[in-house]
């Protein structure tokens, strides 16, 4: 961090290529998510001593330097997705990138780049129901991503172990095992809340202030201000938004739990145990009453925060008695499974592939739906009890009989003497992934 005075100078005055190896990276630095195109010896000295609480005034060099926009480029092309409201896509983008990044760190140098309008389209909810998702142009993501490298070792630093989401090293497997853990220990009381339209009601202003806790370089300001109040366009019309931050921006994630950390640190400092992955968090206790308290202190600091917990999705679980869900699992009585609405989602994927009319060969389908089945498994292997996995095993196949059956003429779904034309032996020959069989396999690697 910096200071005004000597410190400033110290770190204005670092050459563009003095970086340092990720090998020679402090010991912390990695965790902070510190890339080394970036972060120079110096600044990442300065970041670690803190510098007794100082801001960061000199980051637009670091943003608009065309390294770290190449950079920013590869990691959007990785992360694929559809083109903007300009309608040009990652490989036509890239086609041109170095004209196009040229143009971009130059409007950045001078503090003219503006934005361009977010296309808002709606996806559907694996349980129903529709989620806003708002797709940035390419040139957009390719500037946000260069943002979030350099300032997101400054915020991290910072943030508190209990938050797990879209943070460097850290991730939902990573928050369940600590959900274990708790458990394990004797906290059978759940506070399950879930914040009401979070990333559409962050208050943009007060957002902005956390900011500016730690950066003082106005250019970088002005950039983040002009993406939180970028136009909309929903079908029809343009909008801006007065709050929020867009669901799909590169920058949002970082944001969201830029405005959450300080909820982080009341819980903490209250002696609650929070586990919280982006909006979606649950707090563990030993007592019904220190439940209350802190769900009481949730609902204050929420509403101090212009946030609102959703009222019939928050509640106080006893898990003796009750069940509740985090992160596509559920949790009940010491068993832990894949939630309803994650095996939906599962069978939703699997539907859209094996279609009776599916003019592809078994092989081929069976191929296709085992990537699917493979990835789903890798998440939920995890699970205390394999009656969900020969749940869906057994219902894969009977979409499986149906296409078959379709083929010899016959109309419904596979059933009956379908299981003697072709049993479950015919399927595995065929190489088809049983997740049952992959849990039961696991279950016994892992007794082992």
């Amino acid at each position: 961090m910096q200071e005004d005075g000597d410190e400033v100078e110290e770190i204005e005055q670092i050459k563009p290529t003095e970086v340092i190896e990720e090998s020679k990276l402090t010991a912390e630095a990695p965790k902070w998510g510190a890339k080394a195109h970036i972060w120079t010896a110096s600044m990442l000295k300065a970041l670690e001593n803190k510098l007794g609480g100082g801001k960061w005034f000199a980051l637009n060099d670091k943003v608009f330097a065309l390294k770290t926009l190449r950079q920013a480029y590869e990691q959007v092309r990785k992360n694929g997705g559809a083109a903007g409201v300009d309608h040009v896509t990652i490989d036509e983008f890239g086609k041109r990138l170095e004209e196009e990044i040229a143009k971009a760190s130059e409007q950045i140098r001078l503090g003219t780049y503006q934005p361009q309008k977010i296309k808002r389209v709606e996806i559907n909810k694996p349980g129903g129901g529709k989620r806003p998702l708002g797709i940035p142009t390419i040139r957009d993501r390719v500037v946000q991503t260069s943002i979030r490298d350099t300032i997101e070792p400054i915020f991290e630093r910072k943030f508190e172990d209990s938050s797990y989401g879209f943070r460097p090293k850290r991730g939902c497997k990573d928050a369940l095992r600590k959900v274990d853990e708790l458990l394990k220990k004797g906290n059978y009381y759940i506070v399950d809340a879930d914040i009401k339209g979070y990333f559409d009601n962050i208050p943009q202003d007060k957002l902005m202030q956390r900011v500016k806790e730690e950066i003082a370089d106005g250019k970088i300001l002005k950039l983040i201000e002009s993406y939180l109040r970028a136009e909309i366009f929903d079908g029809l019309q343009d909008w801006v938004p007065t709050k929020g931050t867009p669901q799909g921006a590169v920058l949002s994630p970082l944001l969201s739990n830029i405005y959450l950390d300080p909820f982080d640190k009341r819980m903490k400092e209250a002696g609650h145990q929070l586990i919280r992955y982006a909006d979606d968090f649950v707090i563990l206790c030993q007592t019904r009453e220190d439940a209350q308290e802190a769900l009481v202190q949730t609902q204050r600091w929420m509403q101090e925060n212009g946030l609102e917990l959703h009222p019939e999705k928050t509640k106080i679980v006893d898990l003796r008695e009750g069940y509740f869900d985090f992160l596509g699992y559920r949790f009940e009585q010491g068993r832990r499974r894949p939630r309803p609405k994650s095996k939906d989602k599962l069978k939703d994927s699997i539907r859209a592939k094996t279609k009776r009319a599916n003019g592809h060969s078994l092989q081929y389908i069976i191929q296709d739906t085992n990537k699917v089945l493979k990835g789903w498994f890798n998440y939920f292997q995890n699970s205390t009890k394999d009656w969900d996995f020969k749940e869906l095993d057994a219902w894969h196949r009977m979409r499986l009989r149906s296409i078959l059956r379709n083929r010899l003429g016959l109309k419904g779904r596979g059933r009956g003497r379908d299981h003697n034309r072709w049993p479950n032996k015919f399927f595995r020959e065929l190489g088809l992934f049983s997740l049952r069989e992959a849990f039961l396999l696991a279950r016994q690697s892992s007794l082992r």
